[in-house]
C-alpha cells in the first residue's frame, strides 16, 4: 500500500513537472518570436523614418527655394523695374506645391495589431508615439499652404490674369495689389511649413538615435 501511494506521488509529481517544462518552453518560445517580431519592426520603422527624413530634406531645399522667390515677387509688385515680367514667373514657382507623404505603414500595424505592446521600453515606446504624433503638425502646416494656393491664387489665376497678354510682353497679373497680397500671405505660410519641416527633420534624427 506504501509502496503503491508513493508510486502514484511520483507519476503525478513526473505529470506536474511535465507540464511545468511544456509551459516554459512554450514561453521560451513565444519569448522569442516576441523578440524577432519586435527587432523586425524597429528595422522596418527604421526604414521608414530614414525615408520620411530625406523627403523633409528635399522638401526643405524646395521650399527656402519657394520662400525666396516670392519675396523677390513681392519687391517688385505694384513698382516699375527692370525685367519686371520675366521677374514675376515666380509667381507660378510659389504656385507649386511641395508634398509630404509620410511612410507610416509600419507604425499603422503596431498601433491596428495591439503590437505597440512588443515595445516594452517605455522610452522607446513613448518617442515613437510622439514622432508619428508631430506628423500631425507637419502635415496642418503643409495644408494651410495647400488651401492659400488652391483658394487665393487658384482663383486670382482664374479671375484676375489675362494670359493673352503674355505675347505681347505685358505682365498678365490685372491686380497687383491683390496679388502681392496673396504673395504674402503664401510667405508666410511657407515660412510656418518651413518650420515644421525642420522639426520633422529633428524629430527623425531624435527617434533614429533610440532605435539604434
Amino acid at each position: 500500500m506504501k509502496k503503491t501511494i508513493i508510486y502514484a506521488l511520483g507519476e503525478i509529481l513526473i505529470v506536474i513537472i511535465g507540464i511545468s517544462l511544456a509551459f516554459a518552453m512554450n514561453k521560451w518560445g513565444e519569448d522569442r518570436s516576441d523578440k524577432a517580431q519586435k527587432e523586425q519592426y524597429i528595422i522596418n520603422l527604421k526604414q521608414d523614418i530614414a525615408a520620411d527624413k530625406a523627403q523633409l530634406e528635399a522638401n526643405l531645399v524646395q521650399i527656402n527655394t519657394t520662400i525666396e522667390q516670392a519675396q523677390e515677387v513681392i519687391s517688385i509688385l505694384g513698382k516699375q523695374v527692370p525685367n519686371k515680367n520675366e521677374r514675376l514667373r515666380g509667381v507660378y514657382a510659389v504656385a507649386n506645391l511641395t508634398n509630404f507623404t509620410p511612410k507610416d505603414y509600419t507604425h499603422q500595424t503596431l498601433v491596428n495589431s495591439g503590437d505597440l505592446k512588443l515595445m516594452n521600453d517605455f522610452e522607446l515606446k513613448t518617442t515613437i508615439q510622439k514622432h508619428y504624433s508631430d506628423y500631425k503638425a507637419i502635415l496642418k502646416a503643409y495644408e494651410r499652404q495647400e488651401i492659400i494656393n488652391k483658394e487665393y491664387l487658384g482663383d486670382y489665376f482664374i479671375h484676375h490674369t489675362d494670359y493673352d497678354l503674355i505675347p505681347q510682353g505685358k505682365s498678365p497679373f490685372k491686380d497687383e495689389k491683390l496679388l502681392k497680397n496673396i504673395m504674402q500671405s503664401a510667405r508666410g505660410s511657407l515660412t510656418i511649413k518651413r518650420d515644421a519641416t525642420i522639426n520633422g527633420i529633428k524629430s527623425c534624427d531624435s527617434i533614429l538615435k533610440v532605435l539604434k
